[in-house]
């Protein structure tokens, strides 16, 4: 049993955080019509890594209805986390929301980590707040029981599992796969599971700056977190002060997004095939993309027939999508192949968090809620007909970012799309990276015809996933902070020259 102050601090914390089920009550919850109460700031969950002194982040929660629609029904409990403006009252310029992405992100740690990279002049000038949206980390977390065998990989004796269908009986074990997964997500959320959607978590964040006691905010959003940030544009645009969107998602259909981005990542991958090739005498695994190619399926085709400790093709898979994101990880995806060629280990191969811990589940969990909450799902036809095609473009594609595949079976299936943008907004800045095969730039050009009066930040050379306060680019981060700070839209879009392709790191 911990000791008594650790065992206040537990407690305080829960208190503070409402970790509740979705589909349980709060007690004395605010009356309809009522101003929204001012969060109790106190201790943060160990989630939140505290930041360098002396700044203090301090974590509160803001009660809001499960159904919008019905400010008299349950209500639910969204944890908020702050760390203030270090600079003068003249200097400061209100709050910042920040969101890091997913469907299913916690960004209850975000207003530190991504603070910590901001330039001076913001950190000086907003109070950045971080919360954790319905459904994710401490703000309800949805579950979804088993997932469908999402997690699973096959036992001793046991037929070798590829997440990828190849012939007809694999299609229909695919499909069965998400049918079983939305079964999951219904029985574990519950009556919650309609009420998970982007426009419930905008009036969330309206209800964080009511609670705030802000006339408006401003707001970093970045991946699905542009498309929450244009969400809100679209539900409160008199509300909104300053809207930065980085690596945007288009305004389109989930599983058209998905189906886009897995294309995306076939050229990616190729380009780093090519890239370990460039590097042959450090990874060992041939001087052609045919050569690494070959390397990628051998190690893929042993996980599949032979996984390790319960690393196999799905979660290898996995690995892949990750990696791609972002050139850093490169070097370790290399070493991790050579390891696994020449002793058959998978340590470097697996991520810092378990696939299937409770984080993970967490956010798998929101991820499909999210996205078919937010729509109609396709039909079990279209999903197939796109994995032909991709499967068609090549035989070793990556399924893994097909997450709106499971909406085909969704208990709860809305009728229409959730609305993005408004012409009464201010303007927004998108920035994107030109060759990022996570958020396509053509999203971000879509996304800015729905934000009229927006512009476009573009690093050119750099080929990952996330960009202002990310990949320290000088020209990005002063445009997007002198936005921030100064009000200063540009002219025009904005153009940015980037990094290109790394070197590997270190052997270590």
């Amino acid at each position: 049993m911990p000791p008594p102050a650790r065992r206040r601090t537990a407690l305080l914390c829960a208190l503070l955080t409402g970790t509740v089920p979705l589909t349980t009550a709060t007690a004395a919850e605010p009356r309809p019509g009522a101003a929204t109460p001012a969060p109790r700031f106190g201790a943060c969950p160990d989630s939140v890594p505290a930041p360098p002194a002396p700044d203090r982040v301090e974590c509160g929660t803001v009660s809001v209805p499960l159904d919008h629609t019905r400010p008299d029904g349950e209500h639910i409990r969204i944890a908020v986390s702050r760390v203030r403006a270090t600079g003068t009252p003249a200097e400061r310029r209100g709050v910042l929301l920040v969101n890091p992405g997913g469907p299913g992100g916690s960004g209850l740690p975000y207003a530190v980590t991504k603070r910590a990279k901001l330039p001076a002049a913001v950190r000086r000038a907003y109070d950045v707040i971080g919360f954790d949206p319905r459904g994710t980390g401490h703000s309800a977390p949805a579950g979804c029981g088993p997932m469908g065998g999402l997690f699973d990989a096959p036992g001793p004796g046991s037929p070798p599992l590829d997440p990828v269908p190849h012939d007809r009986p694999g299609e229909r074990a695919y499909l069965d796969s998400q049918r079983r997964l939305a079964a999951d997500c219904a029985k574990g959320t519950g009556a919650a599971l309609p009420h998970l959607s982007t426009t419930e978590t905008a009036h969330d964040m309206d209800a964080v700056r009511a609670a705030l006691g802000e006339r408006r905010i401003s707001y970093l959003g970045v991946s699905y977190g542009t498309y929450l940030g244009a969400a809100y544009a679209a539900r409160f645009p008199h509300h909104v002060d300053k809207l930065v969107l980085d690596s945007a998602v288009g305004p389109e259909d989930w599983h058209a997004f998905d189906v886009r981005q897995a294309h995306a990542l076939l050229r990616r991958r190729d380009v780093l095939f090519d890239w370990l090739a460039r590097h042959a005498a450090r990874f060992r695994l041939g001087t052609t993309r045919h050569d690494v190619r070959a390397a990628y399926e051998r190690t893929r085709d042993g996980l599949t027939a032979h996984p390790v400790s319960g690393y196999g093709a799905a979660a290898f898979d996995r690995t892949v999508y990750r990696t791609l994101g972002r050139t850093e990880r490169w070097t370790a995806f290399g070493d991790g192949l050579r390891a696994y060629l020449d002793d058959g280990v998978v340590g470097r191969l697996r991520p810092a968090a378990p696939f299937d811990g409770p984080e993970s589940r967490t956010y798998e969990a929101a991820n499909r809620a999210v996205k078919c909450a937010d729509g109609p799902g396709p039909t079990p036809g279209r999903v197939l007909a796109d994995i032909r095609r991709l499967r068609h473009r090549d035989p070793r594609p990556v399924l893994t970012g097909l997450e709106a595949a499971a909406c085909a079976y969704w208990h709860h299936r809305p009728a229409r799309r959730t609305p993005l943008g408004s012409p009464e907004a201010p303007p927004a800045l998108l920035v994107s990276s030109a060759h990022d095969p996570v958020t396509p730039i053509a999203g971000a050009r879509a996304l800015g015809r729905a934000l009229p009066g927006s512009r476009l930040v573009t690093l050119h050379h750099d080929y990952s996933h996330g960009v202002f306060a990310s990949r320290g680019n000088r020209c990005v981060d002063s445009t997007v902070g002198a936005y921030l700070v100064g009000g200063t839209v540009p002219a025009g879009d904005v153009h940015c020259d980037g990094p290109g392709l790394p070197e590997p790191s270190p052997q270590a």
